[in-house]
């Protein structure tokens, strides 16, 4: 297969809810020739420096980065937007930024959010209740004995499998527009401490317009509308608060026109243009499916590398 990107930017491990661990995401890379392969867990830097060293030893450049997930509750929209934060490779041996991000970051996942969730599910869809889907109780305990670090994947892999639902009541429990739905990750204020401490991080908005992506798609999950994004927008621009430095243009789940508009938005603030394929596995969700150009991972790798 020919592909005109060099990198892919945009990946999972076992580190969070991926498919590979760190050593095997970065040695697929490598076999399908790309220059350099991104890592960036959910809400977690765990991953990051057995991928690098993986990176070392089989010869391609590991981009070092994490998703943080934003929690928003605004009259538009009740959810999680994803952030992509890129991490220059000096800041990677600064203890006090190592510890100061897991802090943060843990605050919007982890047991408490787990726990919540599911006494709103209960709440509302179990046995004797509102909407009584459920025959019997969800518990913290099923749900977490699939991950040290919890997704709303893994929720609905307990509801599917040990529950029998079907994907439409799924989403009905855990979708944005569920009765029950608690969002997950931290609110944008939570962040802005790190992202003062440490102004070298690159922040990337990800998937921006995969929420309007048409018809069914694994890439568009319960993400909102490119109109709500646009509304949204100005806070993530805000300096005080979150700032960006760059997009996630190239996307599985951006149309063409998609990506065309990105692009725009990205020459109208002076953003990077930054790509990828959004790796959980092997087979739904695959490695090296787009990334980005020379001159965009060139752009990329000048702010990450020290001088």
């Amino acid at each position: 297969m020919t592909r005109d990107f060099v990198a892919d930017l945009h990946n999972h491990t076992t580190a969070s809810d991926g498919e590979y661990t760190p050593t095997g995401l970065v040695r697929a890379a490598a076999d399908l020739g790309l220059q350099a392969v991104g890592v960036t867990d959910h809400d977690t830097l765990a991953g990051l420096d057995e991928a690098l060293a993986a990176g070392l030893e089989t010869g391609i450049r590991v981009v070092p980065g994490v998703e943080v997930s934003l929690r928003f509750r605004r009259p538009t929209f009740t959810g999680t937007l994803h952030y992509l934060l890129y991490i220059p490779y000096a800041l990677l041996d600064d203890a006090a930024f190592r510890q100061m991000a897991t802090e943060i970051f843990s605050q919007g996942r982890g047991g408490g959010l787990v726990r919540a969730r599911v006494a709103a599910i209960n709440e509302i869809f179990g046995p004797g209740r509102m909407t009584p889907l459920l025959q019997r109780p969800l518990t913290a305990a099923e749900i977490e004995a699939l991950a040290p670090n919890v997704t709303r994947r893994h929720f609905a892999l307990a509801l599917s499998e040990n529950h029998g639902l079907d994907k439409g009541q799924v989403n009905q429990l855990i979708g944005n527009e569920s009765q029950a739905y608690v969002p997950s990750g931290i609110e944008p204020a939570q962040l802005t401490p790190l992202l003062h401490a440490y102004p070298q991080l690159v922040r990337v908005f990800a998937h921006p317009a995969a929420g309007s992506y048409p018809g069914e798609s694994l890439y568009n999950e319960v993400l909102p509308p490119i109109e709500i994004v646009e509304r949204l927008l100005p806070e993530f621009l805000d300096d005080n608060v979150l700032g960006l430095d760059g997009l996630e243009v190239h996307y599985p789940g951006h149309t063409p026109e998609h990506e065309t508009l990105m692009a725009q938005w990205a020459g109208r603030y002076g953003l990077l243009m930054t790509g990828g394929s959004d790796c959980h596995d092997r087979v739904a969700r695959p490695l090296g499916v787009t990334g980005v150009y020379q001159s965009e991972l060139d752009a990329l790798l000048k702010q990450l590398i020290s001088p």
